[in-house]
C-alpha cells in the first residue's frame, strides 16, 4: 500500500511541477505593437503583473522623465512611466490564457479589464470595459 501511495505522491508532484511551468510561459519581456514599449511580466505569489521596463523615449518634451500625468489621482501623477506596473493581478487558467486581471494605459489614465493569452511568440492582450465584447486587442511579441 505504501509503495502505491508514493507512487501516485510522485505522479501529482512531477504534474504540478509541469502545470507550473505551462503556466509560467508569459514570464519576461514582450514589446508594444509600435516597438516603442517593453513590459516585463512577472510573479508575485500565484498572480502575475507587468511593469513598463523599457521606453524608446523615455523623456517627455523638456527632457524630463515621463511620468504618469493622466493619471485619475493627482497624487500619483509625478510618478515615472518607465517603472510602472501596468498589468495587475492575473491569474492562469489553463490553455496559455491569464484572466481576472486589469491593464492600466498611462496615454490616458484609465484602467480596464483585461485577459492575456500567450500563442507561441505572440501575447493577445485583450483590454475591456464590462464585458470582453467592448474592448480592443493588441498583440505584444516576445522581447529578444
Amino acid at each position: 500500500m505504501s509503495k502505491k501511495l508514493t507512487c501516485v505522491l510522485i505522479a501529482l508532484t512531477c504534474c504540478l511541477g509541469a502545470l507550473a511551468q505551462k503556466s509560467d510561459v508569459i514570464l519576461g519581456k514582450w514589446t508594444s505593437p509600435n516597438g516603442e514599449d517593453q513590459i516585463l511580466i512577472y510573479k508575485k505569489g500565484a498572480k502575475y503583473f507587468g511593469k513598463l521596463d523599457w521606453i524608446k523615449y523615455p523623456n517627455d518634451e523638456t527632457g524630463k522623465p515621463k511620468t504618469d500625468k493622466k493619471n485619475p489621482d493627482k497624487s500619483l501623477r509625478t510618478r515615472q512611466e518607465l517603472g510602472l506596473e501596468l498589468l495587475k493581478d492575473f491569474t492562469f487558467d489553463g490553455d496559455n490564457v491569464y484572466e481576472d486581471g486589469t491593464i492600466y494605459d498611462p496615454k490616458n489614465g484609465k484602467t480596464y479589464s483585461c485577459k492575456m493569452t500567450v500563442d507561441g511568440t505572440n501575447l493577445k492582450i485583450r483590454g475591456y470595459v464590462g464585458i470582453s465584447l467592448l474592448g480592443r486587442t493588441e498583440t505584444w511579441t516576445r522581447a529578444k
